[in-house]
């Protein structure tokens, strides 16, 4: 097993909100990793920052978070994407605005992983997902 943690989690480590003891209890010892996805969002949040001093706090951060091994995108991963963007379309709850979230949720499946979040409403509705929610 294992755990990707969601942006939500990286970010709020970042700022302070959240200690990485906290996280460490709830990983466990199971191995945290990576999707680009994720750390597309964290580069938007890099480039996007207001201030160099907030621009050069996010690219040390995000620096260290790169130590952590990243899974591969493939054609089963976009397989499973799209299976699961059909599943939450016909659910009612549209997909079209919560890409980044469903490539996540996809790559987790896929790798038989868990997905640690702060946005529950992000995720739950993903079916086959593994999903912990602080």
């Amino acid at each position: 097993m294992g755990v990707i943690l969601d942006t939500s989690i990286w970010v709020d480590v970042e700022r302070g909100r959240l200690a990485p003891r906290d996280v460490a209890n709830l990983t466990g010892d199971e191995p945290v990793y990576l999707v680009p996805p994720i750390l597309a969002e964290l580069e938007y949040g890099v480039q996007r920052a207001a201030t160099p001093g907030q621009r050069a706090k996010r690219s040390s951060a995000l620096a260290r978070i790169r130590k952590k091994p990243c899974l591969v995108i493939d054609q089963d991963t976009g397989s499973l994407f799209g299976q699961l963007a059909a599943a939450v379309d016909a659910s009612g709850k549209p997909s079209r605005h919560r890409t980044q979230d469903l490539w996540i949720a996809a790559a987790a499946i896929q790798h038989h992983l868990k997905v640690l979040t702060r946005n529950r409403t992000d995720f739950e509705d993903i079916p086959g997902l593994d999903l912990l929610v602080i």
